[in-house]
């Protein structure tokens, strides 16, 4: 027999002992081990001892390492390293900590002070804790009742179990005399045990510090823990050949030798000698603990008790947003962005504004409509202005009944099949409403375009912006905008009122058939190009890709930017996990129904099991009480249908998974299923929707 132990390159050099003798002499064959001692990171393979001398230095395979003990039966313990073919020429110059570590992540790169090792030296102590576990314990009758032991024994005893498991199989104690077990060290669990519980803790007081240190200190007894500064003194650092110095929540850092690392580039430049929050409350992204922890390795100083209670109500960039309804289920607040109860939403054909599903990327600005003014450009007559006013006396007014969705309208579905990046929208990120304003095409005509003009997309850019200045900007293409059945509009009026702030105050693009996310709001300027909008929300956001495609391999340049969209449909009442009484003996089941481009819809399907049989709801196309519109011309079906079906309920039923569908009139149709439409962002989403109830007996 013999004793091997692999080791990879990156492992460190161990400490071998040998255990002592007993009174009697040497202690049987069976009774010798070795207790291994060290920082490797991989699990070590640990074989019975050898009387021989073993090596296997053999060139290209590695280094053999040879301990003698000094008894008159000596063995030999072999250490071999393997060494991949292509390193073998260059391996004994690799550093002991060979590979190096990988880069940190582009959200948490590291200052090159920044340290922690109580923490690296616990974690490293609990690697080495395990290993002398799995050593210690081997086939002992002690072993067997840790399996009845509660929770935390059982966490190690499972893991010494599959040790003893992988021995057994090897049969490496075939050739030890019966009744001849390994001794039990209690030692090696305890210590296991302990090392473990002080990792835990020693990670979190690390952290907790790390929190502590990026919010304001509390000095004790009047006297600060750190130098005290003005803010006139901070302004002072605002460039990299002053040090870049900013303050947050009363600390102050100096974070000069972070610009160069930061995920953002000099952008980071914009709060140089000033405040973070503002900054940090436009990208949630920076509220995390491992960007307090960065942070919290710069801080140099506190701001003075009176200008730290003045930093702490800095203006916040959403301080100014409108007010919302309390119903409105919320699913970001900073941005804001909401959608109403499902419950309500098709109470009415109409939405009221109140109700209208909310899509904010940035806060709502506040627009004097006094001065507000349009700027047109890329037109052969040159720049053109526009005023509030001339965009209501010059052209005619139009009204157009519209629905707006948003791409990641049902993103809640998708997430329950995989993780996807984006908010967790329900049903209700859609809305019906009547718009009116002036047509973009009459807008464009007056401010010189001519058709049969090289042109082919017409961008947009709001009034709603980030720290940098950059606006939400979008674009549709030139067929869109100037196609007199189009019905393109710069809207002022929603519902029969002026708009709401939310909602693009004083005036929005409305592209009824089109995404929402094309429906730019607080409109700033329009622009006729050859080209696309290069904003980040035409070419790296809404966009749909394969269920295959992932963060890794996704390339945003390989799909067109979502215009139109595919038909869709939901229910609304009952609601999912609801109960609904059997008295009446039947059920009613309510939805509305859309498709992009102006395709209308024809028919909705409605199953209560599943799928297996189907029903045709009833399609209806104005608010209750009122007679139902006429069909729209085709390719102008802009405004969403509310179904309703009344069946009877099926006997002795206990549960109903009730199942809607719609077609179009160019018969296009839901998706089954989910999974097929999956995509990393989770938009598109259009499959059957299915809601489960449970039927009382009354």
């Amino acid at each position: 027999m013999r004793c091997a132990r692999r080791l990879s390159l990156s492992e460190r050099p161990l400490d071998w002992r040998r255990e002592p003798q007993t009174r009697r002499g040497r202690r049987s064959e069976a009774k010798r081990s070795l207790t291994l001692v060290g920082t490797g990171s991989r699990r070590a393979r640990v074989l019975p001892i050898s009387r021989s001398t073993h090596s296997d230095s053999s060139a290209g395979k590695g280094r053999v390492a040879t301990v003698s003990s000094s008894s008159s039966s000596s063995y030999t313990t072999t250490v071999t390293t393997t060494i991949p073919p292509h390193m073998r020429d260059r391996s004994a110059a690799r550093p002991l900590n060979w590979p190096p570590r990988s880069p940190p992540r582009n959200l948490a790169a590291q200052p090159p002070k920044r340290k922690a090792p109580t923490l690296i030296a616990s974690m490293l102590f609990l690697r080495q804790c395990g290993r002398l576990a799995r050593l210690g314990l081997l086939r002992t009758p002690r072993f067997q009742s840790l399996q009845d032991l509660a929770s935390p024994l059982s966490v190690c005893a499972s893991g010494l179990r599959s040790r003893r498991s992988s021995g057994s199989d090897s049969g490496r104690h075939r050739s030890e005399p019966h009744g001849h077990e390994h001794t039990f060290s209690w030692k090696h669990l305890l210590a296991g045990l302990l090392a473990g519980s002080g990792a835990v803790l020693s990670y979190g007081l690390y952290q907790n510090q790390a929190e502590k240190a990026a919010t304001p200190v509390e000095s004790k007894g009047g006297s600060p823990s750190l130098p005290v500064y003005t803010q006139e003194e901070v302004a002072k650092h605002c460039s990299l050949a002053e040090g870049v110095w900013v303050t947050y929540k009363g600390g102050v850092y100096d974070i000069t030798e972070f610009v160069a690392l930061h995920p953002g580039g000099e952008k980071i430049l914009l709060a140089a000698g000033g405040a973070l929050e503002p900054f940090w409350a436009l990208y949630a992204v920076h509220n995390q603990g491992h960007v307090l922890e960065i942070l919290s390795e710069y801080k140099v100083g506190e701001l003075s008790p009176e200008e730290r209670e003045q930093a702490d109500s800095a203006t916040d960039p959403y301080a100014d947003d409108p007010p919302r309804h309390p119903a409105l289920r919320v699913n970001s607040q900073k941005p804001f962005n909401a959608e109403p109860p499902s419950e309500i939403l098709t109470d009415t054909y109409i939405t009221p504004s109140a109700f209208f599903f909310k899509r904010n990327h940035l806060p709502v600005p506040r627009v004097d409509p006094g001065t507000y003014r349009l700027e047109i450009q890329g037109l052969p007559k040159g720049p053109v202005s526009l005023s509030l006013a001339d965009l209501k006396s010059n052209f005619p007014k139009h009204t157009v009944t519209a629905t707006l969705q948003c791409a990641g309208n049902r993103r809640l579905e998708m997430n329950q099949v995989k993780q996807v990046k984006g908010l967790n929208w329900g049903i209700a990120a859609i809305s019906n409403a009547t718009w009116a304003g002036a047509r973009l095409r009459d807008v464009l005509l007056e401010a010189g375009y001519k058709p049969g003009s090289k042109f082919q997309h017409v961008q947009f850019e709001g009034l709603d912006h980030d720290v940098t200045g950059t606006t939400y900007g979008a674009s549709i293409p030139i067929r869109k905008a100037m196609s007199e059945e189009g019905d393109v509009l710069l809207a002022y009026e929603m519902n029969g009122e002026e708009l709401p702030r939310d909602h693009g105050y004083p005036v929005r693009v409305v592209v009824p058939g089109t995404v929402g996310a094309r429906n730019v709001k607080w409109l700033a300027k329009i622009v006729v190009s050859e080209e696309e909008s290069s904003s980040h929300w035409q070419q790296n956001d809404y966009k749909g890709f394969s269920p295959g495609t992932d963060w890794d391999t996704v390339d945003y340049k390989s799909a067109p930017a979502i215009q139109e969209l595919p038909v869709q449909s939901a229910i609304t009442q009952p609601a999912q996990g609801s109960t609904v009484s059997c008295s009446k003996g039947e059920l009613t089941v309510k939805g509305y129904a859309w498709s992009g481009g102006g395709r209308e819809v024809i028919r909705v399907d409605v199953s209560l099991d599943g799928g297996k049989t189907w029903n045709v709801a009833t399609l209806g196309g104005a608010e209750e009480g009122q007679e139902a519109a006429t069909s729209p011309p085709p390719g102008r079906a802009w405004a969403w249908k509310l179904w309703e079906l009344t069946v009877p309920l099926p006997a002795e039923t206990q549960e109903l998974e009730i199942v809607c569908k719609a077609v179009d009139n160019s018969y296009n149709v839901q998706p089954d299923t989910m999974a097929p439409v999956w995509n990393l962002r989770g938009v598109l989403s259009n499959a059957w929707h299915r809601v489960k109830v449970t039927v009382r007996k009354d």
